[in-house]
């Protein structure tokens, strides 16, 4: 009987031991986002591989007043620095003595910082003095800056703690599985390590089976501090951006759709909203090109 007992014992302890064997071990959030910042960093190469159109639409609004608003189409080309931005079409509108004039083309050089600056409205040309222009500028100076040419990918560079680079100044944590754009994800939200670090933080939630983000979220870690927005005269209340991730044709992972929505306070006296949203589209994957030689030109060893 004491045999039998032993028997099943050790029975049981060998099938208890065969199954942790055989179950992974359940990812952690350093495991996930290791793998995300390897996938990442492969992506970011795979990207300049692809041509594509840039929709972007930003506005300067005062109250519910929109100030100026600039839709765009860009084609974005990869160069081997960053990319490449051709502007294909611009619908522009800005307020000038309480009405809209409307606008297709960006200043030229020779016309910036001037009081001459050239509008369309019903084929006539209007001209705008600097004081007008303000919110032009705002308008056009946050779409370089969020949308530079720095990145492949037509997102400004360091917005998202996802490559290698910028996790490690990045404290993750895993809160559980999900679904969300049909795909099933990982919850993950993060901070900086330091504290008092002026990073982002958020939410990340990344594809179970592809470990690429489909959907990243970010405010301010911080706020300024009110010393700082005394002595500058500058606040950026709510400051955070919305990014969604979507496979391409050829399977590299992309940022399909980028939008933020936010307060500036400059000066104590220059009060607006800014409204920015972007998607990248028609995407084309370039192709590799080669060189025929002569027959006989020599070979090198």
């Amino acid at each position: 009987m004491r045999l039998l007992f032993l028997v099943l014992s050790c029975s049981l302890s060998f099938a208890a031991t065969s199954a942790q064997q055989a179950s992974p071990a359940p990812p952690t959030a350093e495991t996930i986002m290791a793998q995300v910042a390897a996938n990442q960093d492969q992506s970011v190469a795979e990207r300049a591989h692809y041509l594509y159109v840039q929709h972007a639409r930003v506005s300067s609004r005062k109250g519910k007043q929109i100030r100026c608003e600039e839709i765009t189409d860009t084609r974005i080309t990869p160069t081997p620095t960053g990319s490449q931005q051709q502007l294909l079409k611009m619908d522009g509108h800005l307020l000038v003595k309480h009405q809209l004039v409307a606008y297709t083309q960006l200043p030229n050089a020779k016309d910036v910082g001037s009081s001459n600056i050239q509008a369309d409205d019903n084929h006539k040309s209007i001209t705008i003095d600097d004081d007008d222009t303000m919110d032009r500028d705002l308008v056009e100076n946050m779409r370089n800056n969020l949308t530079n040419t720095k990145s492949k990918d037509g997102i400004g560079a360091g917005l998202f703690p996802l490559t290698s680079k910028t996790q490690a100044e990045y404290r993750f944590q895993l809160l559980g599985r999900e679904h969300l754009n049909g795909r099933e994800v990982f919850h993950l939200t993060f901070l900086p390590k330091d504290k008092e670090d002026f990073g982002w933080k958020g939410d990340a939630y990344i594809d179970t089976t592809a470990y690429q983000p489909v959907l990243v979220r970010t405010t301010m870690s911080r706020k300024i501090p009110f010393a700082v927005r005394t002595l500058l005269g500058t606040s950026l209340p709510n400051l955070g951006f919305t990014v969604i991730y979507a496979p391409q044709r050829g399977g590299v992972w992309f940022p399909v759709s980028f939008g933020t929505e936010f307060k500036l306070h400059v000066l104590f006296f220059i009060n607006r909203e800014i409204v920015m949203s972007v998607e990248n589209r028609e995407f084309e994957k370039t192709h590799v090109t080669s060189t025929i030689l002569p027959v006989d030109m020599p070979q090198k060893q």
